[in-house]
């Protein structure tokens, strides 16, 4: 299993690479990450400045490129990510069924299977 820190350095650094995979731990410890800062900024934001509202924007394309190595880990191409914008059956079928399924543990289409390690 992949570290938080870990998962987070990783993530932001891969913000604009599409091919590869992510394994399961990778993906839900940059969404947490992503959730705290979003939670932290809100927090700020009312406190201080709205300023602080920018801070979750910057992990944005993190958190979509990871949703794409996610699905590519699955075997499943990474335009299955836009069924995400389907009301509600979308956020359960990406969410729940995709983002939690086990990689394959098997090289696939997409890349070797990740090593959980920071690169």
């Amino acid at each position: 299993m992949m570290s938080f820190m870990d998962a987070m350095k990783g993530g932001v650094s891969k913000s604009f690479k599409l091919e590869g995979r992510a394994s399961r731990s990778e993906y839900w410890w940059l969404y947490l990450g992503y959730m705290l800062t979003f939670l932290l900024s809100s927090i700020l934001a009312g406190a201080v400045h709205g300023i602080f509202m920018i801070l979750p924007l910057l992990l944005v394309p993190a958190m979509i490129t990871a949703s794409i190595r996610r699905m590519h880990d699955i075997g499943k191409s990474g335009w299955m990510t836009l069924c995400f914008v389907i009301p509600i059956v979308g956020m359960v079928l990406v969410i729940l069924w995709f983002m939690a399924d086990a990689g394959q543990p098997e090289d696939n289409a997409y890349g070797a299977v990740p090593t959980n390690m920071l690169e």
